[in-house]
């Protein structure tokens, strides 16, 4: 292994590192701030590239913020990244979960314990919120992503169905939607204009702890 090469794992594996402990909430509250690592503050990939890696990491089996790293860490440094940037991510979080656990299972009966969880789960759901909404910016940019997008929400909450019949369902729409409009000659309908993403570090130990962790 060259020099270079275990330079970039280290560096894969401790930018994971970081996000892992300071983020409350799963994979999806780790979306932001894996986001803003590595398309804004280390521009790895772009952010064409990470709606894609997050469609791919939301599809497949597991935690989405482990599929993420791995994917992230495989687009830098291929396998050896990929498994540099999944230690990095779950090492912290299971000696938390762990020491956490121990410590809950003493604590669980009194009340400001009670009260502490309480708010936790509040949190969550607005680090989640945050997370769906970067992810609609660069997913719903036409009528078509709009609609896939609302049906799948309105499907989800009326009726009882695997998400992976829904996936499945989008992909059909997608590429039927594609093939018709190259057929009548119209404009691609699922391309969409890149915005850059911002370079501006300002502040960015406080936008850290403010908008994706404790």
């Amino acid at each position: 292994m060259t020099g270079n090469m275990l330079s970039k794992l280290i560096c894969i594996f401790w930018t994971f590192l970081r996000i892992s402990p300071l983020t409350f909430g799963g994979g999806y509250a780790m979306l932001p701030a894996i986001h803003r690592e590595v398309v804004i503050m280390k521009n790895w990939i772009s952010d064409a590239e990470m709606s894609e890696l997050l469609a791919i990491s939301g599809a497949a089996p597991g935690g989405v913020g482990v599929n993420v790293s791995a994917l992230v860490g495989y687009r830098l440094a291929g396998i050896a990244g990929a498994f540099a940037a999944v230690i990095g991510i779950t090492l912290p979080t299971f000696l938390i979960v762990l020491m956490l656990s121990v410590l809950y299972a003493w604590l669980e009966h009194y009340p400001k314990m009670q009260a502490l969880m309480e708010g936790i789960h509040a949190a969550i759901i607005g680090l989640i919120a945050a997370a769906a909404y970067k992810m609609a910016k660069s997913s719903i940019f036409d009528r078509l992503t709009l609609f896939i997008a609302a049906g799948t929400v309105i499907v989800m909450l009326v009726v009882r169905v695997s998400p992976l019949v829904l996936i499945a369902l989008g992909v059909v729409v997608g590429l039927m939607a594609t093939y018709l409009k190259n057929k009548w000659g119209r404009k691609n309908t699922l391309s969409h204009t890149e915005l850059p993403a911002s370079t501006s570090t300002d502040n960015k130990t406080a936008e850290w702890y403010m908008a994706d962790g404790i």
